[in-house]
Formats: structure tokens, C-alpha cells, sequence
């Protein structure tokens, strides 16, 4: 399976998510230390320099250890991004290993990225936005897949894997309630080159979102996942508690119109994101605690498939 040369120094298949509001320097350099591919959004930063900043900040921090996986950035490519041009100039500036990029596969940010020998990969929740992710020269797909964190899609991993790898020879992540490392185990057994986590990473002690939402989300169950455009005007999954806490009625949700950057930041911030893999959520463990611990979980649950006794029948 075609996982990038420059994730060599990783101990398990896996990316920690970018998480809007969530995912900072903290987080980044644990799990990259660690051995996962750790990332943020450049919007978790309120300017530009503040980008920067984070960006000079991590490198900083992982300099010391040498063999610590790499790190990415997502940025959001939509015409209600003020920022892009000028957030794009800084990844190329600082050769940013990995970009992550959402609502929009762009051809010139693909090349910009190129242009130093960063990887681009691109969130996808149809085969239809696979294939111009495809067509503008992504190195990676993301499938995010029914029930995941944030920007959800609808389609079962078990039907949109294969759709994506029946015409992309790149790298394939799946995204979609993953919070174990047998998850992750599963995920590769299923055609995906890496596992996406975003809702384990949340609930962990590095995470910046405050502790009323890390408990909200370990103590929810997926049952307690609302899919809707309410909140941003694109469809994703939030905890119906704090759509309550948030003074709105979960059954009687209004569309909230196109959506605009502008008012994201506010909405996130009070009505909180996550996805269906908060059912296996139980606890609040340092970014590195929880890395060791999916990796146990993922040679446990290889090995365990390996001795399957229906192998060699």
C-alpha cells in the first residue's frame, strides 16, 4: 500500500486529524513525537503571524528528536477564506511537510505545495470530489466517512474505499469514528493506507478545547451524534448536548445558508463537534499515553488477525 516514503519514521498508521479550535502546538509535537502524523488548521490561529508563529514554534520543539513523524497543516479552500493566498504563501515559505486541504481541490495550491516537495492530501466525501481531488494531482485522499468528527460525509467506508481505490493509486486515508487501534487495524484490512482519527485526539489533555467539552464528549454515545448544515451551512456531526446547551432544539434544526467563514469560528465554538466514535472514548489521556496505547492495540489486533484459523484453510 502506497504510504508516502516520508512517513517513515512512523510507528503506526495513523494521522491525528486536524480539529477546528482543538489542535494546536501541544498536540502536534506529542503525537509527532510519538510516531503519529500530528496536524492543526491554520484557522486555529487568528492571523497569519500567529500561523507563522506555530509553525516556527513546532519545528522548534521537534527539532531535538530526530526521528519524530511529520507534521501538517489543513487549510480550508473556499471562497470564503480570506486568508488562503496569505496562509498558503507561509506553508511554502516554511515547507510544510503536509497539507491537508478542504472544501475545494485547487490544482495551483496542489503545485504551490509540489513546488518544494510537500504532500498534499484532500478530504472527500463522495467518489464525485475523489475524483477531482484525483484530477488536480492530490497525493493523498482522505474518505471521511459516515459517522466521523467535523465536515462528514454519509457513505459507509465499506463502499467508498474501494470507489476511491478503483481509480486513485495514491495514498487512500479513512476517516469516519475511529478511536482504537483495532480500528486502525481494521482500517488497513480494509484498503486504507492510514487510519484519520480526529474525536480520540479531542478528548486528550493537549487538546485546547476546554474541559466541559472533552467531558461532554467522553461521557456521549454515538447515538447522541446530530448530523446537520444548522450549524455552518455545510452538513457535520455535533453532540446533541450542547446543541441544547446552545439553546436550540435538535428536532427542529434551521438550515443555516451558505456557508461563510466569517461566522465559523462562533458557531463551533458553541455548539461542539464529534463523531460517532465517541462510544469508545472513556477516558482523558495525555496525546502521548493515547499513542502508545492504539499502537498496542493495533499489533494486538494484527496479530490476532494473523492467526485467524481460517487462514490456510
Amino acid at each position: 500500500m502506497p504510504i508516502p516514503s516520508q512517513f517513515k519514521n512512523l510507528v503506526l498508521p495513523a494521522v491525528a486529524a486536524p480539529m477546528f479550535l482543538a489542535s494546536g502546538p501541544d498536540l502536534v509535537v506529542e503525537t509527532c513525537r510519538s510516531g503519529i502524523v500530528g496536524t492543526f488548521p491554520a484557522l486555529n490561529q487568528r492571523t497569519t503571524q500567529g500561523f507563522v508563529d506555530w509553525l516556527a514554534e513546532i519545528r522548534q520543539r521537534l527539532s531535538p528528536f530526530p526521528n519524530a513523524a511529520p507534521f501538517g497543516v489543513n487549510l480550508i479552500v473556499h471562497r470564503s477564506n480570506p486568508r488562503l493566498e496569505a496562509d498558503l504563501r507561509a506553508v511554502v515559505d516554511n515547507k510544510v511537510p503536509l497539507v491537508i486541504t478542504s472544501l475545494g481541490a485547487v490544482p495551483d495550491v496542489v503545485k504551490a505545495v509540489h513546488s518544494y516537495g510537500g504532500l498534499v492530501f484532500h478530504d472527500i466525501i463522495s467518489r464525485r470530489h475523489a475524483e477531482k481531488a484525483a484530477e488536480a494531482g492530490v497525493d493523498g485522499i482522505i474518505a471521511v466517512c459516515a459517522g466521523a468528527g467535523g465536515h462528514a460525509g454519509t457513505i459507509s467506508p465499506f463502499a467508498l474505499i474501494p470507489e476511491v481505490r478503483s481509480f486513485f493509486s495514491g495514498t487512500i486515508l479513512l476517516s469516519g469514528a475511529i478511536s482504537t487501534g483495532a480500528q486502525i487495524a481494521a482500517a488497513r484490512l480494509m484498503g486504507a493506507d492510514l487510519a484519520y482519527l480526529g474525536t480520540r485526539f479531542l478528548v486528550t489533555r493537549e487538546s485546547m478545547v476546554g474541559e466541559d467539552q472533552k467531558r461532554m464528549t467522553m461521557e456521549a454515545r454515538a447515538g447522541d451524534i446530530i448530523y446537520t448544515d444548522a450549524v455552518s451551512g455545510v452538513n457535520a456531526n455535533f453532540l446533541r448536548q450542547s446543541i441544547v446547551a446552545a439553546g436550540l432544539d435538535p428536532a427542529n434544526l434551521v438550515s443555516h445558508g451558505p456557508m461563510d467563514m466569517a461566522s465559523e469560528a462562533k458557531a463551533w465554538k458553541n455548539v461542539w463537534s464529534a463523531g460517532q466514535g465517541v462510544s469508545a472514548i472513556d477516558d482523558i489521556p495525555s496525546a502521548a499515553e493515547l499513542c502508545d496505547r492504539l499502537q498496542a492495540e493495533y499489533l494486538a489486533a494484527m496479530h490476532a488477525a494473523a492467526s485467524d484459523p481460517f487462514i490456510g484453510r
